[in-house]
């Protein structure tokens, strides 16, 4: 009785020690063909510095542990910045919005590879022009005049969609119809700048809206949408066109597959994210289109701001 028992308990510790637990990752995935064992992935400034780092530093130690190439971040001070920034800081990558990603490149050769799916199913966004119910702002009519706000010259939704509101409206040279026009630099505090009267209309992208609108219901009850413009891909990673094909397809199917994986859910829940899908050039067809009718040549854009 007393062996039958203690083989028993063998056994037991056995299966303990050999079973895996379901919830901890898959086994590192070292990519021995790589020559890269370091990689810098910029990040516009779609958010505040510490929140964007707070939200992609997880998911860069993810890839990281996955692929055995560490990624480091570095958030760039405007948007404009991550297209100098990727020749002069040497990166090897970037989070690009999808104007941000047509301008790269069409001046670099970047190519993406993959782009994030909201917890909704939804992997794209749209651009939405806004001003307070109390303004009496209704149409571009009554905007004349007005302190107008954008969040920068290389991005869809705070900026390039106002040029294309502008020109099916009529309006050919903004800086004289307004009063004053200038450049927030994110997203959140275009939105903050109509929020508190600093500003009396402004573009912005939808989701960082209501992100706000979560954080502070009062914006919802105040501010009012007047127009939305076609939605464009989610922020997608593009990476350097000469990096090995290795670290491109390892990377990739880290993040195409991080779903499955228990770890990969909770960091994916943690980004605002249900899972990446692939992502090519032609996805982004709808914003080469957007920018020919707004005017804009891509090759030739100079997206500094004024």
């Amino acid at each position: 009785m007393q062996k039958r028992l203690t083989a028993v308990c063998i056994s037991l510790l056995i299966l303990i020690c050999v079973c895996p637990d379901p919830e901890a990752a898959p086994p590192v995935t070292i990519i021995q063909s790589s020559p890269e064992t370091e990689l810098l992935i910029g990040l516009i400034p779609e958010q505040q510095i510490f929140q964007q780092m707070a939200r992609y530093a997880p998911l860069a130690d993810y890839i990281s542990a996955k692929t055995g190439i560490r990624i480091r971040l570095k958030v760039l001070s405007r948007y404009g910045n991550i297209i100098d920034n990727f020749v002069s800081s040497g990166m090897d990558g970037a989070f690009f919005g999808s104007f941000t990603y047509t301008l790269a490149h069409a001046k670099l050769g970047v190519e993406v590879i993959a782009r994030p799916e909201n917890l909704d199913g939804v992997s794209t966004y749209y651009g939405i022009l806004f001003a307070r119910k109390d303004s009496g702002i209704k149409d571009i009519r009554g905007m004349a005049k007005k302190r107008f706000v954008f969040v920068d010259k290389a991005t869809t939704a705070g900026y390039l969609a106002a040029l294309y509101y502008f020109k099916t409206n009529g309006v050919r040279d903004y800086r004289s119809y307004f009063r004053e026009t200038y450049f927030a630099g994110t997203h959140m505090d275009a939105i903050r700048d109509v929020f508190s009267k600093k500003a009396d209309v402004g573009v912005a992208k939808n989701t960082v809206f209501e992100l706000l609108v979560r954080e502070n219901p009062a914006i919802a009850k105040e501010l009012q949408i007047l127009e939305t413009f076609p939605v464009v891909p989610e922020n997608g990673l593009a990476l350097r066109k000469d990096l090995s094909d290795a670290a491109k397809n390892g990377i990739k199917q880290v993040l195409l597959a991080m779903h499955n994986d228990p770890k990969g859910q909770k960091i994916l829940v943690r980004f605002g994210a249900r899972r990446f899908i692939e992502t090519t050039d032609k996805d982004y067809d709808s914003v080469v289109r957007f920018s020919k009718e707004a005017g804009i040549d891509l090759s030739k854009y100079d997206y500094l701001n004024e």
